[in-house]
């Protein structure tokens, strides 16, 4: 349908919640998505949201709810009745609990916890003790099982009388007496077979899972890997103890994307959406980085400082400095960017550093010599048509900046590619290798290359 976006937030803005949930089009009812309110209370203040949220019904509310951003979610629990609350949190799938508790610190948490019931506290309380980083933090507990002595149309029957029609009962699990996994089932197989069959005679003895103490990580790839909804996760014994379906893992992926973006970008991670996060954390966030690369940039200055009698020499070279190290720090980006992103994707390893070197080594000579001819061109055009004065001696200013780019841009290509992999080596996330500290980086070191190589060339004549 049509979604009339616009004319909804205008009542909901002006405190008309009616039809919010359910609008008439045509004299027939269609619904609104849960993701298309949630869409719809992002671009209201807080206490409107929290309003038109308190006019839903209460299974509606339980379909909202997990589609909500996480700040909202709390303001929402903390504002309802106790009894809604509770109602709400104990309704949620086990995932989208799971997911909510998970992102609670401290007294929050402790105060939320008491709103759920004795079996949803206990399941909880298992899954928190694992890491963060655990699929565990994920996992939904509803999912649907059958034993494969039984028919198709037995199973069907049990299907139907033992489990909700969840987005996790798209896939049906075979499992022992003991609980542990045999095989998956697609449910179309259930429908396009032979209903006096057997389970056992469909199954195709392949069954890809993950274990409980998999990372987030390891699931996003096997999800890319074999192009699953849902996946199964066992302990090491293999009991089946839940599932993760495949529209977590692309709000996870989406979290890592923003955050290694935001790192890249010389920003700690942010804790919530951008307009979301309040104005002193956002201040706070973007400070550290910005100090660190200010105090870095201020080496700069020490660098120059320690040329200053060449400069004063041959004031010509400082006309090139922003050329040289935007240059350099331009190629140290991009080679950042794309190691990053290769290690990110699972492209490269650690193992493959000698081959980055060499395939590196080989961009940088060549993009420094394809800039440095540029370069050399420039400054010989220019004192050819007589546009600007670069003296006597001009040739070799020029010579001196066609060299300085190969070494600059070499260095920056290296800098860029290598860095990233000893962060990895070292333990630490590769993303914090941002842009802006590659180009600081290349910023100091290539202005040593630049008057170093000036040195060289200009010695006995303008310097």
């Amino acid at each position: 349908m049509n979604f009339p976006f616009k004319e909804i937030r205008k009542k909901l803005l002006a405190g008309d919640f009616s039809g919010l949930f359910r609008i008439s089009k045509d004299n027939g009812n269609s619904f609104i998505h849960p993701s298309e309110v949630a869409k719809l209370f992002i671009s209201i203040p807080a206490e409107k949201a929290i309003e038109a949220f308190k006019s839903f019904q209460a299974e509606q509310e339980v379909s909202v709810f997990p589609y909500l951003d996480n700040q909202l979610q709390k303001k929402v629990i903390g504002s309802l009745p106790k009894v809604r609350a509770v109602y709400i949190l104990n309704a949620l799938s086990s995932d989208d609990r799971t997911i909510f508790y998970s992102s609670l610190k401290g007294v929050e948490l402790s105060s939320f916890l008491e709103f759920l019931n004795e079996p949803n506290k206990t399941a909880l309380h298992k899954v928190l003790g694992y890491s963060d980083k655990s699929v565990a933090r994920i996992i939904n507990t509803e999912f649907a099982t059958i034993e494969s002595g039984m028919t198709i149309a037995n199973a069907m029957e049990h299907l139907r009388n033992n489990h909700k029609d969840t987005e996790a009962a798209n896939v049906i699990y075979v499992v022992d007496e003991d609980g542990r996994l045999i095989d998956d089932i697609p449910v179309r197989r259930f429908v396009l077979n032979d209903p006096q069959k057997k389970v056992e005679d469909i199954l195709d003895g392949y069954c890809t899972s993950l274990k409980i103490t998999d990372s987030k990580e390891d699931a996003i790839q096997k999800f890319k890997e074999y192009d699953r909804v849902v996946l199964p996760v066992t302990n090491d014994n293999n009991i089946l103890l839940g599932v993760v379906t495949v529209d977590d893992v692309m709000d996870l992926q989406e979290q890592k994307d923003t955050a290694e973006i935001q790192k890249f970008g010389g920003i700690e991670e942010l804790d919530y959406p951008y307009v979301k996060t309040p104005f002193f954390s956002l201040l706070k966030k973007r400070a550290g980085w910005l100090i660190i690369l200010f105090l870095s940039e201020m080496l700069t200055a020490t660098a120059m400082g320690g040329f200053a009698d060449e400069i004063s020499k041959a004031v010509v070279l400082a006309l090139f400095v922003p050329l040289v190290m935007s240059s350099g720090g331009n190629s140290g980006s991009q080679a950042a960017t794309l190691i990053i992103r290769a290690m990110a994707l699972k492209e490269l390893t650690l193992k493959d550093w000698w081959w980055v070197m060499r395939r590196e080594f080989l961009s940088g000579l060549a993009l420094g010599i394809i800039l440095g001819t540029i370069g050399f061109i420039r400054i010989s055009l220019w004192q050819q048509f007589h546009w600007y004065n670069y003296g006597p001696h001009w040739i070799l200013i020029a010579t001196t900046i066609f060299f300085s780019l190969i070494g600059i841009i070499l260095w920056g290509t290296l800098s860029g590619s290598m860095v990233p992999m000893i962060l990895r080596k070292c333990g630490f996330d590769p993303a914090t290798s941002s842009a802006p500290f590659i180009a600081t980086l290349v910023d100091v070191t290539g202005l040593v290359i630049y008057f170093s190589i000036a040195a060289l060339f200009l010695r006995g004549t303008l310097l």
